[in-house]
């Protein structure tokens, strides 16, 4: 049918709907052989109420021309504008209400078919967002976002509503009427690009409300065929998340309705209008995942590439720059185990196919640092396989991956979702044991053993258990169970054997490359093992790492203690306690921290990050300056805005360069990583302010109470001592940091409680880690701030001395005690009164009156008294002002304490070229220290290094000034031949002199047979 029936009414006064519907219902019966031979597709009733508006009710011929409720007070062209027909199909319908006049909400539950998913409101549910636009403006970033944004907006009201389950998940639809006069090739790039910026903007909303697909139909004109229906759609229903696509819609000559739409890019078309699909075993994946507070595997990997373009975007808006971001950002293949080969190996396939619970994947990401690409093994916890459980076949698969990785030297990033090792039991047996009572007639008095009868006992496999036959007095044979073994494997004590070769692994990985977790959902047993022993972690809110179930607990307890898994191991308190280097809201927001944090590290283990653009001059004069009274360290290294908000007051390090990690413990310690000029490097710096620390009380201990310790300002305690050892161990290892160190500490907390809670371990610790670093570390004493006593002690450059150095400003202080107290033991007040007697003109008369009057003594002495005690105070300043004297950076220079005083308004250009200059020399330090087998002492490799210089250049070596770091750096620069020549020359003369060597060692034979 082809035609439409419309008839209006002025008004129906005061009937119900529901009684208008059932009797135009009533009369359209009497006409249906006539509506058929009119061939009446749709007969449409409106009426028009005064001040109220239209009702409009639409009859179909397919449904024997019966109202359709979900079509209700809608205009007769809008069901089919919206393609409700491909909703109708394969769900149950129910409108929620929509706040735009050109949206329509609908809750989609999956209908019923055999064998339901699910009765009632428990079935699968969708919220279909179906929209149509007038505005013709959706190719412009602009107008699409504005779309976009009144979109999630009337999401965000649909889940509000009770009908509405928290595992539903949502599409968005949108059928702009308004023709696009532009190139259908410009069209698409232009929807991919706006696309990628918006799922980046959104991201977070996107993942809240559970957004599987965005649909745009529209119509563009192309210069040969007119105007073109196409279709824009980013979709997660075919693996991977909101993956763009275009297609070309192809329309019924007649009735204008889509017959199919096709694919616009590959070689093979694919072309479809199926109705909307029931939950596939993806979707059904999805919202498992969902259940746990996590995301299915594969979609991060769509999460990946959002965090990428953002970056992306963040860096050229920094540089100004009209810079394209890199096409082809983010590529992955799967990692599949082959059996054959025991090995790792890249695989196509569909997500969802795999059939153990963990995945991975070798990524390639262009990321600012590395535009060419860098690679990186991502492996996965599967937790809609069995939990995500740790299996034998998980364990191995585990392994194989993060050797892959260590193999290659490349960052290794875990997402752990699980629920600890695989626990089981052997199933078949169940049914078939038997119990030998003490009594048969009274159970109460217990068992003997468990059994097997002989029949039972024959139909099993052999080895399933391990029984002893034994005949009962009823001549009954029996095969007493001593051991159930079964003939599957991973139920038990072997899954914690793979426990224990994982758990090895990833220790071993911390050491040989970058190891990185990402704890969302729940992370039990050996998955929270994992996480710590990759050291590096981040947290979603909810993604507790626990070791055993708080249910579990609570048992052992016998009393109902713990409520949630987040009193075990959330992030108030995995980040307090410094497990959880970072904390994000959602999985979101994770995946852009694992890329910000990526950011810092180089491609491999054996390389560094190269320099990134920055827009902020290396030149500029630092705005902040430390003082005297307790300040932000954070402005101190990124800037802060200045007090009336107004203007930005610029720190040490590049603008929004720095970012803190382990925030949440030891806070009287800050540490984190930034760009000085674009160079990557890793910082401490010391909290000046009083902080607290927090300790929670245990819920299982009624006698345990909440305590809040104070901690003062520029000192180490237990907490901070070993968050410092812990960032510099991070820092070394795989990330190849260099590290910048603002010493201000007077020294570290001795009392009886940080004495029993190891404060010397901790501060021993520093100096192991020091000992260990392989990059260049520069201690640096900041203006109006001190370096004293044991806090000197443990960040010495002797501790290390090829690879530290240590700079204090001319307005900072090194010392073994600060003034007041070095004058308690070296100038005290009776040497002070010596000072006195010695410089005051009063003192100095009165003394000459004492040793020549004889007869007012006494009155001479009260008198000298009175002006001692009057200039106590005065001297006792004075005093401190000698000892602190001592205590200057000129001393320490002058010591050989200090490589250079610096003056902290210049010292980031200084710290530039610096930095520069030692990655340099240390690389090519390394290429001839391996020329020589690693063989050659420092002072021999120092030696062929510095022949590798002209002679105008080579007094330079022990200059730490700025000038002489520029001309190095410009000279290594400009002469990267002659090093590659001069590198090649001495690995000649090395294989030069062995070969003769070898020679030498030979027979007269042996060298003619050598010659022939």
């Amino acid at each position: 049918p082809l035609n439409v029936l419309h008839i209006g009414f002025s008004d129906y006064g005061s009937i119900d709907q529901s009684v208008a519907v059932t009797y135009i219902e009533n009369e359209l019966a009497n006409f249906k052989s006539k509506l058929s031979a009119m061939n009446i597709r749709m007969a449409n009733f409106f009426v028009v109420k005064f001040a109220f508006g239209v009702n409009y009710y639409n009859y179909y011929s397919d449904t024997g021309f019966k109202e359709d409720p979900i079509s209700r007070n809608m205009r007769p062209t809008m069901p089919q504008l919206l393609e409700i027909n491909r909703l109708s199909k394969n769900y149950d319908l129910e409108r929620l209400p929509a706040v735009g006049r050109n949206a329509y909400m609908f809750l989609g539950r999956e209908k019923v078919i055999g064998t339901a998913k699910g009765k009632g409101q428990d079935r699968p549910q969708v919220l279909y967002l179906r929209c149509i636009s007038l505005s013709n403006d959706i190719t412009t970033s602009t107008g699409s976002e504005r779309l976009v944004s009144i979109a999630l907006d009337e999401l965000e009201r649909a889940f509000l509503d009770p009908r509405v389950l928290d595992s539903a998940s949502s599409r968005v639809y949108l059928n702009v009427l308004a023709d696009i006069t532009q190139d259908i090739d410009k069209t698409v790039k232009s929807f991919k690009h706006i696309m990628d910026s918006l799922i980046s903007k959104y991201a977070t909303k996107l993942l809240k409300l559970r957004v599987d697909e965005i649909e745009v139909k529209l119509r563009v004109k192309d210069e040969s065929l007119g105007y073109l229906p196409i279709r824009l759609i980013a979709s997660s229903s075919s693996g991977g998340w909101l993956t763009r696509e275009a297609y070309r819609e192809y329309l019924d000559p007649i009735t204008g309705q889509t017959i199919q739409y096709c694919t616009m890019t590959g070689d093979n078309d694919i072309c479809i209008l199926d109705p909307y699909p029931t939950s596939n075993i993806l979707q059904l994946k999805r919202t498992t995942a969902r259940k746990v507070g996590s995301t299915y595997a594969p979609d991060f990997l769509g999460l990946l590439e959002v965090s990428l373009i953002n970056s992306w975007q963040t860096y050229l808006d920094s540089l100004g720059s009209s810079q394209t971001i890199p096409p082809s950002l983010f590529t992955f293949e799967e990692l599949v185990l082959d059996r054959s080969s025991n090995e790792l190996r890249p695989e196509k396939r569909f997500p969802g196919t795999n059939k153990i619970g963990m995945l991975a994947w070798i990524t390639t990401m262009k990321t600012p640092q590395y535009p060419e690409g860098r690679e990186v093994v991502i492996i996965a916890n599967d937790v809609t396989v069995q939990s995500g459980s740790f299996g034998i076949l998980e364990d191995e698969f585990f392994y194989k991956a993060s050797e892959y990785a260590r193999q290659r030297g490349i960052p290794r990033i875990f997402l752990s979702c699980n629920s600890g090792a695989r626990i089981g039991l052997v199933e078949e047996l169940k049914p078939k044991f038997n119990i030998a009572w003490k009594d048969p007639t009274n159970p109460f008095l217990g068992f003997d053993y468990l059994y097997l009868s002989e029949e039972d006992y024959s139909t099993l496999p052999a080895g399933t258990v391990n029984a002893i036959k034994k005949v009962n007095f009823n001549g009954e044979v029996h095969y007493v169970l001593d051991a159930i073994i079964g003939q599957a494997n991973g139920i038990g004590v072997e899954n914690l054997r793979g426990s224990g070769l994982i758990a090895g692994e990833t220790s071993r990985a911390y050491n040989e490359v970058f190891t990185l977790s990402y704890v969302t959902g729940r992370s039990v047993g050996i998955g929270a093992y994992l996480n710590r022993l990759g050291q590096r972690v981040i947290q979603m809110n909810v993604g507790p790492m626990i070791l055993t179930g708080y249910s579990a607990l609570n048992k052992l307890l016998g009393r109902e203690v713990y409520t949630s898994q987040d009193q075990l191991g959330g992030p108030q308190i995995m980040y307090n306690n410094g497990v959880s280097h970072e904390v994000v809201p959602n999985d979101g927001e994770g995946m852009k921290a694992v890329v910000d944090w990526l950011s810092y590290v180089p491609k491999n283990f054996n390389t560094f990050t190269p320099p990134i653009l920055s827009s902020d001059p290396i030149t500029r004069d630092i705005d902040f300056i430390p003082t005297k009274a307790p300040y932000d360290p954070r402005h101190m290294l990124g800037g802060t805005l200045s007090t009336d908000g107004k203007s930005f007051v610029s720190g040490f390090f590049d603008k929004n360069s720095f970012k803190e990690y382990l925030g949440g413990w030891g806070k009287s310690v800050v540490v984190g990583r930034a760009r000085l000029g674009g160079i990557n490097v890793g910082v401490i710096a010391v909290e000046t302010r009083t902080v607290e620390q927090r300790i929670p009380a245990d819920p299982g201990n009624p006698e345990s109470r909440e305590t809040i310790q104070l901690q003062a300002g520029q000192v180490w305690y237990p907490d901070s001592a070993y968050k410092t050892a812990q960032a510099i161990n991070d820092f070394n290892n795989g990330e190849n940091l260099p590290l910048l160190i603002f010493a201000n500490w007077r020294g570290f907390s001795g009392g009886t409680r940080d004495m029993y809670n190891e404060i010397l371990k901790f501060g021993a610790m520093i100096v192991d880690n020091l000992r260990n670093y392989k990059h260049p570390v520069f201690v640096y004493i900041p203006p109006n701030g001190e370096l004293r006593g044991g806090a000197w002690v443990v960040i010495d450059p002797t501790i290390n001395p090829n690879k530290m150095e240590m700079y204090a400003d001319k307005l900072s202080r090194g010392g073994i005690l600060e003034p007041p107290g070095i004058c308690e033991v070296k100038y005290r007040s009776q040497e002070q009164k010596t000072t006195m007697h010695r410089t005051d003109p009063v003192l100095i008369e009165l003394d000459e009156l004492l040793s020549t009057n004889s007869k007012d003594t006494n009155n001479i002495q009260s008198d000298i008294q009175s002006r001692e005690k009057a200039l106590a105070p005065v001297y006792l300043q004075i005093a401190h002002e000698f000892a602190d004297l001592h205590d200057r950076a000129g001393r320490m220079k002058a010591k050989g304490c200090i490589s250079e005083v610096l003056e902290w308004k210049r010292s980031r250009e200084f710290f530039y070229w610096r930095i520069l200059r030692r990655l340099k020399e240390d690389n090519i330090k390394q290429s001839i220290s391996s020329i020589y087998d690693n063989k050659l002492g420092n002072n021999e490799i120092t030696q062929k290094f510095i022949e590798l210089f002209p002679e105008s250049l080579r007094t330079h070596q022990n200059d730490f000034t700025l000038k002489a770091n520029k001309e190095i750096v410009e000279w290594l620069n400009s002469n990267s031949n002659a090093i590659d020549s001069y590198l090649s020359n001495i690995k000649k003369e090395f294989i030069r002199q062995n070969v003769l060597k070898l020679i030498k060692e030979l027979t007269p034979e042996e060298k003619n047979e050598l010659l022939k």
